[in-house]
């Protein structure tokens, strides 16, 4: 009797792509597919974060189910926890499953029946993962759950506490994933920089000791908070194995817009923290909220200005959408869509003008992981997390390079190499 097929659709951050891998590793009695029109089962691991990480899911989801109508959809991931009573009464998936559930999905795949399977917010993988299916870095949850509360976000809810992952545990997984070839690592969970407080560690602590692995050549940091980055952190700046480019959350440049969002950092300290690692050499990108209530034309025009004067190079913009149950979502003035929009359309061309200017400087001595590629082209990050196309007539997929010099253009660096 042949396996059913399962194919996985992940929404989201990355570590929603590592909790995909966590189910696919634990697919016993079914088999993994590739093509969705040929699924059986086909598991969403969904995002929460917005109204729009919503409506997406729920478009992809009937969209599926013209497609394929005979597959069973089954909902995971953050959406699990906010939309999947909802989806489920309305009939649009099979069943529903929390995160607490993703280790034992080849038990509830057998479920004859619809099934709401949410769990709990307290658990924590125990899963190692051996292998990262169609990648060439790998993706490490080290830490799941957040104890900050902002006042727009819904992850708390969905996600609960923060709870960091057993240290061995997680240098287990990294030396058997180096041992398969992977030297590229990141370290991902809902707020990465408060591994270890639970547990008498820290990031700082866990990054050394991943470090010392051998096979690994780079790691990179999922999202960081301001307050993350202390003296012990910044000891390892000058690493050899640290990725030249950090990703810390700041969220606004306005204080009266961090008061607020309920936010721990200002503007003065977040620019003193750049300017500091810019120094070191790092590429800096940021996540931003464009369209909190309260924003008027005002608070837009300090941030802005303050965009000017710090050293960024990435942009992770979000336009603010309200989630129901939290503080954000009953407070005012509002900003209009059409006003949001434009600001979010201003603040990404200022950063894309700051990170051409980056790589205009930056754009020697470039190390390399290809990932992916077709027709002699192939795609891959440098150290300063800059996209670069690189020509080659040689097979370079998943391949670690060495760009001499790169040409600078509007959108991503390219190169040409021959190996021969």
């Amino acid at each position: 009797m042949s396996k059913e097929k399962v194919f996985f659709k992940t929404f989201g951050c990355r570590t929603n792509q590592f909790d995909t891998q966590v189910m696919m590793s634990r697919l016993e009695d079914f088999e993994l597919c590739r093509d969705e029109a040929e699924a059986d089962v086909v598991v969403v691991n969904s995002c929460t974060v917005t109204n729009g990480a919503d409506a997406t899911v729920r478009h992809y989801i009937n969209a599926l189910r013209r497609r394929n109508p005979a597959a069973r959809v089954i909902l995971a991931g953050c959406g699990a926890h906010s939309k999947g009573e909802e989806l489920l009464r309305q009939g649009k998936v099979y069943g529903v499953m929390g995160h607490s559930e993703k280790e034992r999905i080849n038990e509830i795949l057998h479920r004859p029946e619809g099934f709401y399977e949410i769990g709990d917010l307290e658990h924590v993988d125990s899963t190692v993962v051996g292998e990262f299916v169609g990648k060439s870095r790998a993706f490490i949850k080290i830490q799941e759950g957040c104890d900050f509360r902002c006042s727009y976000c819904i992850i708390p809810s969905v996600r609960g506490n923060a709870r960091s992952h057993d240290e061995a545990q997680i240098l287990e997984q990294i030396r058997l994933l180096a041992a398969n070839g992977f030297g590229e690592f990141i370290l991902t969970g809902t707020n990465v920089g408060s591994y270890g407080r639970d547990r008498g560690s820290s990031i700082a602590r866990l990054l050394k000791r991943i470090s010392q692995i051998r096979g690994v050549r780079r790691i990179r940091i999922g999202s960081l908070e301001p307050i993350q980055i202390d003296a012990e952190f910044k000891e390892l700046l000058d690493e050899p194995w640290m990725a030249r480019h950090l990703h810390i959350a700041l969220q606004h440049t306005s204080d009266r817009m961090l008061e607020l969002m309920n936010r721990r950092n200002r503007y003065a300290e977040d620019r003193k923290l750049f300017e500091e690692l810019a120094e070191r050499g790092y590429a800096l990108g940021t996540d931003f909220i464009v369209g909190h209530p309260g924003e008027g034309e005002a608070e837009w025009r300090q941030a802005m200005e303050r965009i000017e004067e710090l050293p960024l190079t990435h942009v992770h913009a979000f336009t603010y959408s309200p989630r129901e149950g939290t503080p954000s979502a009953s407070m005012g003035p509002g900003v209009r869509g059409d006003m949001a929009k434009a600001r979010h359309r201003e603040l990404t061309e200022r950063i894309r003008q700051k990170n051409l200017a980056f790589r205009r400087e930056h754009h020697r001595d470039l190390t390399v992981l290809l990932e992916s590629g077709e027709d002699g082209r192939y795609r891959g990050y440098d150290q300063y997390y800059n996209r670069i196309v690189v020509r080659s007539d040689q097979d370079l997929e998943a391949t670690w390079v060495y760009i001499a010099e790169a040409e600078v253009h509007k959108e991503e660096n390219r190169a040409t190499l021959s190996l021969g």
